[in-house]
């Protein structure tokens, strides 16, 4: 098929699910899909905006975001999606950042939405789902005044997503849009899916992570490209995961690493409760997956287990599946897309095993918006990019990712690499969650802290905490292992998984 688009499936699949909630049980055709999607190009047409113009996205995972999101994607548009989670300030910097002048947001987000003015002076659309409030209109009856017809001359648009933020303000990774027909569009994508992980019209995915990330949309839409089915979770659950699995037959899902320790978490009557015979093919990337966690999932679903590594940059891709993974535990695969280089701090390559920061070199190219500063850092004198990741390559070219580059405690001159001590702290049956930090320390400059949520919080005590010192140094080198334990009941975790450390530290660092 040449014309990979919801559209494309109309006449074959009219009535088929594009996209089922999972929690309301709402559903969208493919017919709805592209009707709805044209209704939205003809109002962003009409409002003045031309291929390369940006939009925004601000809503929880709903059913309209599809509709919008094609409906930007046909008008040859950047689609950004803004994180919901985010303050009015942090959300409106990446509005004016972008250059926005569409945005659309839920009723549900009403409050964020109307501290968003100031921020909005460039923005000529705004548009409320489900509702209205000062400064934006009524989507549906906004749209309802456009015909569910094809622009003249459609081309494709694309992403613009922003990083998470954990190391400063997010920045957004400008793509090039490629004028090309719709439809034409998908790119590699398409292709990985599809050869690599089996996706086809018949596939059924779940997707339980929040549309503003680039995975769980990239992968909801390319889906669609396909004529597949797409659960949307509108907030994870263990044991709801595992119930969607079995009512809707789920052939594939894409997980984070949390989402694993979560549904293990459960009892084993919890666990059997459900039938997952019908998965396919499971997927996990985000964030490095300890290696016991891995092997778990593999001894409960099978070898289905998949995991990539890659970032929003595009520059590289590695891969690992089940097989490889219990031979080569801890790796998240080898390159599929870029050669990987590992140096030094000096920009010297570093032998096998050596753990140093992690360079793919590749033609491919990106760049961070308004900030050349930070796009030329990413690069180094040979041209190669890093994301900042800090692993090692093994005598048969796997990867291991080890921490980032940012993350790093140097204590008394060492370097301590936090995510080794957190893998362990999560499969401590006592530990719900766990995140090690660098906190201060007048002779060693930093030292090793575990901030720890209970799994009974009844039993966050310094006895506990003296327990799982313990625990990681029987585990691991005394020196990586943490010196104290807070007890917590919430940790600062995007819902991908991602930790804001640099939220986390700010509690025991002095203001600079």
């Amino acid at each position: 098929m040449t014309n990979m688009q919801p559209g494309a499936h109309v006449e074959t699949r009219g009535d088929a699910p594009a996209v089922i909630m999972a929690a309301s049980g709402e559903v969208v055709t493919y017919r709805q899909l592209d009707e709805r999607s044209k209704r939205v190009a003809q109002l962003l047409y009409a409002s003045g905006l031309r291929p390369g113009d940006h939009i925004g996205i601000m809503m929880e995972n709903h059913p309209r975001y599809f509709e919008i999101f094609w409906g930007a994607q046909r008008a040859g548009l950047y689609t950004t999606p803004i994180n919901w989670h985010l303050k009015a300030d942090e959300a409106g910097y990446i509005i004016e950042d972008c250059g926005a002048t569409a945005v659309f947001v839920s009723a549900a987000l009403a409050d964020v939405a109307g501290e968003l003015s100031d921020y909005l002076g460039n923005v000529k659309v705004r548009l409320m789902i489900d509702g209205t409030a000062d400064g934006y209109e009524s989507y549906e009856a906004a749209i309802a005044e456009y015909p569910a017809e094809p622009l003249d001359g459609e081309t494709e648009g694309t992403f613009m997503f922003y990083s998470s933020g954990t190391t400063g303000r997010p920045k957004g990774i400008t793509p090039k849009i490629d004028p090309k027909p719709f439809g034409a569009g998908g790119g590699a994508l398409i292709g990985l899916i599809q050869m690599m992980y089996g996706f086809s019209p018949e596939t059924v995915y779940l997707c339980p992570a929040p549309l503003y990330h680039a995975a769980p949309l990239g992968w909801s839409t390319t889906s669609q490209r396909l004529g597949a089915t797409v659960v949307v979770m509108e907030k994870f659950d263990p044991a709801r995961a595992l119930a969607l699995i079995e009512q809707h037959r789920i052939t594939h899902a894409q997980f984070v690493p949390t989402h694993f320790i979560r549904m293990l978490k459960l009892s084993d009557e919890e666990r059997a409760a459900h039938d997952h015979s019908s998965l396919e093919m499971v997927v996990h990337a985000a964030a490095p997956c300890p290696a016991e966690v891995k092997r778990q999932m593999i001894d409960w679903w099978g070898p289905i287990i998949n995991e990539y590594y890659a970032g929003s940059e595009g520059n590289g891709f590695c891969a690992i599946n089940s097989e490889q993974a219990l031979s080569h535990p801890g790796s998240v695969g080898i390159p599929l897309l870029g050669t990987i280089h590992i140096c030094d701090d000096d920009g010297e390559q570093l032998p096998v095993g050596e753990a140093g920061q992690i360079w793919f070199e590749s033609d491919l190219k990106f760049e961070y918006h308004n900030d050349p500063e930070k796009t030329a850092n990413a690069y180094n004198e040979h041209g190669w990019s890093s994301l900042g990741d800090i692993g090692y390559l093994d005598a048969e070219g796997f990867l291991y990712l080890t921490d980032r580059a940012s993350h790093m405690i140097i204590s008394g001159g060492v370097n301590i690499y936090p995510q080794e001590v957190e893998n362990e702290l999560q499969l401590h049956p006592a530990v719900a969650d766990a995140a090690v930090i660098g906190v201060p320390n007048a002779d060693l400059g930093e030292e090793v802290k575990a901030v720890v949520i209970a799994a009974e919080p009844s039993a966050a005590s310094d006895e506990l905490g003296r327990e799982l010192i313990a625990y990681c140094r029987s585990k691991l080198a005394h020196y990586k292992c943490p010196v104290s334990v807070d007890f917590v009941t919430e940790l600062p975790r995007l819902p991908t998984g991602k930790l804001l450390k640099r939220q986390l530290r700010d509690a025991y660092w002095p203001a600079p």
